[in-house]
């Protein structure tokens, strides 16, 4: 059984930075695309940034500049570095993740979701 366990969530003010990982455990055979939506209350979950398994990268126009999507690769990882917060990126991010474990279909896997809370 796979899962994905997000963790650096938080409360910062605007303009401060924080770092959320996401690692895949479990019987992952191969990870294919990963990445981070957020859902704000009200709102519908919308992507925020993804990454393939070659490294390519793609980001909400609202994050670039500013937030950057990284993976690990061996140890089954992405990462969100985010600076220059601003309030309105203030949200429950989920981490994704496209891939195939033993004995299943590929398919999409979510995190359980970790509160971003940027203040004025």
């Amino acid at each position: 059984q796979v899962q994905l366990v997000e963790s650096g969530g938080g409360l910062v003010q605007a303009g401060g930075s924080l770092r959320l990982s996401c690692t895949a455990s479990g019987s992952v055979f191969r990870i294919n695309a990963m990445g981070w939506y957020r859902q704000a209350p009200g709102n519908q979950r919308e992507l925020v940034a993804a990454i393939t398994s070659g490294g390519s990268t793609n980001s909400a126009d609202s994050v670039k500049g500013r937030f950057t999507i990284s993976r690990d690769n061996a140890k089954n990882t992405v990462y969100l570095q985010m600076n220059s917060l601003k309030p309105e990126d203030t949200a429950v991010y989920y981490c994704h993740a496209n891939l195939l474990a033993h004995g299943e279909y590929e398919r999409d896997y979510w995190g359980q979701g970790t509160q971003v809370t940027v203040s004025s």
